[in-house]
């Protein structure tokens, strides 16, 4: 099961498990993933499971200011990578493959990593 850590911004070393459902990212406190940043839109993003291809996606729901993966602009759903950051607003978004116990093993994972990106290739 994946899981996204927040790297950037007021929420930083916040980590949410996935789960195979669909989860929409945003500033509505209605979402599964609530990000506290001016520049996300209420409903901003969704991260998908694709249980026949076994990944995960990201698609933009017609935010304001978009959504970008390793500082790229995504114009439609795109598959994610293990270690891609996700910037929405103000805030970068840490995504990995790998489940953890607790926080603390999840941000110890998020620091060995460190700052080092492998880009997803956008078509």
């Amino acid at each position: 099961m994946a899981s996204i850590i927040v790297a950037t911004g007021k929420q930083k070393g916040d980590y949410y498990p996935l789960g195979h459902r669909i989860n929409v990212v945003g500033r509505d406190e209605a979402v599964p993933i609530q990000i506290l940043d001016e520049h996300v839109s209420r409903k901003h993003m969704q991260l998908c499971f694709d249980s026949d291809k076994n990944e995960y996606s990201v698609l933009d729901m017609k935010s304001k200011h978009g959504v970008l993966i390793n500082d790229i602009k995504i114009e439609k759903e795109t598959v994610l990578k293990d270690s891609d950051y996700i910037t929405i607003g103000a805030t970068v978004l840490f995504f990995t493959l790998k489940d953890f116990e607790d926080r603390e093993s999840a941000l110890s994972h998020f620091k060995k990593v460190g700052e080092r990106m492998r880009p997803t290739q956008i078509d």
